[in-house]
């Protein structure tokens, strides 16, 4: 196995696992903190569901973007070898949505426990809730795109 491969796996694998850390811890700790609630009053569940699923979106990004190199660089259909300089640019563009995916979905879901609370006194200001933890997506899918975007276009660099 070359280096260059190495080095893209490792990324591949960091985009994914870094996402779905993060993604698991986040949506771990709203439902946790939801479950009393839901529990006083099951009515809330459908409004605390959303609070609960907005943090699990980075995982996703982390798999697409993990599947997206592996067929870039000839794993899934293909012969998987790449110069050290590729499996190097391979392994930095999955930096931004390992790193942006992870700390995004911890501090989205810390959005949503504030919700949660919210939602606890006034369910009426739900969309308030969602709407603020919504908020922190933004930068999920700017380091999403940016990730994407590089993956796509390394091989356009003829290296």
């Amino acid at each position: 196995m070359s280096w260059g491969l190495l080095l893209a796996l490792l990324g591949a694998g960091l985009s994914v696992t870094l996402t779905c850390i993060g993604s698991a811890k986040g949506v771990g700790m709203v439902a946790e903190a939801s479950a009393p609630v839901i529990a006083e009053d099951s009515s809330k569940f459908s409004k605390l569901l959303i609070l609960m699923l907005l943090p699990g979106s980075q995982g996703l990004y982390g798999l697409v973007v993990t599947i997206l190199l592996l067929t870039q660089i000839g794993i899934l259909g293909g012969s998987g070898e790449l110069t050290l300089t590729a499996g190097i640019l391979y392994f930095l563009a999955c930096l931004p949505i390992a790193i942006g995916g992870y700390s995004s979905s911890m501090l989205q879901a810390r959005v949503a426990l504030t919700g949660v609370g919210i939602i606890s006194k006034r369910p009426q200001d739900s969309a308030k809730a969602v709407t603020s933890a919504a908020l922190v997506e933004f930068y999920a899918l700017l380091s999403f795109i940016t990730s994407l975007l590089i993956v796509v276009n390394i091989s356009n660099l003829g290296v």
